[in-house]
Parts: C-alpha cells; structure tokens; sequence
C-alpha cells in the first residue's frame, strides 16, 4: 500500500514539474507573439505616416497615384511577411502548449489484445 501511495505522489510531482515547465514556454511563447506584433504594428504605422507625408507632398494626380501603388505593394508584401512570422509563432506555441501531453503519451505503450 505504501508503495502506491509513494507511486502516486511521485507521478503527481512529475505532473506537476511537467506542467510548470510547460507554463513558461507558453508564456515565453506569447511574449514573443505580443513583441512580434508590437514591432509589425509600430512599423506600419511609421510607414503609413510617412506614406502620407509624400502623399501630401505630390506636385501631380500621377505622382499620388504612383506614391499609392507603391505603398500598397510595399505594405501588402509587410503584411505577407508578418503573417508568415505570426504563424510560425502560433505554430511554435501550440508545440509547445502540447509538449507535456507528449511526454505523458509516451510513457504509456498502448494495451495489446
């Protein structure tokens, strides 16, 4: 008997230290997600200004025109790029989210018949 009991206290502390470990990652996960974000949004609007100072500066219909393709190229081929940047970061949350489901599947071979 107490040999289960000392059993279960043990896996319960692995458990425990496993989740804990898992925690941090999480986290450490989602700050580098909300800095990502944070510099992709800075960035955006810094160039959305400064976008719209040149805008303001055109001497001709053309030239606006021009300004504007470029910046929409410019500004859809940045959001195409953080999008890339935000997914492998969810993609690395979610491995390591599941990380301690892993180790306990692990542990156990599936019952034979």
């Amino acid at each position: 008997m107490a040999n289960t009991i000392e059993d279960f206290q043990k896996f319960g502390k692995s458990q425990f230290e496993t989740a804990t470990a898992s925690s941090q990652g999480v986290v450490k996960a989602f700050q580098a997600i909300a800095a990502e974000t944070t510099d992709f949004s800075k960035k955006s609007f810094e160039n959305g200004s400064a976008f719209l100072e040149k805008l303001l500066g055109a001497k001709s219909l053309e030239s606006a025109i021009q300004l504007q393709t470029e910046y929409a190229k410019a500004a859809y081929a940045d959001f195409v790029a953080e999008s890339t940047k935000l997914g492998e970061l969810y993609t690395a949350l979610a491995k390591e989210a599941f990380k301690p489901l892993e180790s306990i599947v692990s542990k156990y071979q599936p019952v034979k018949n």
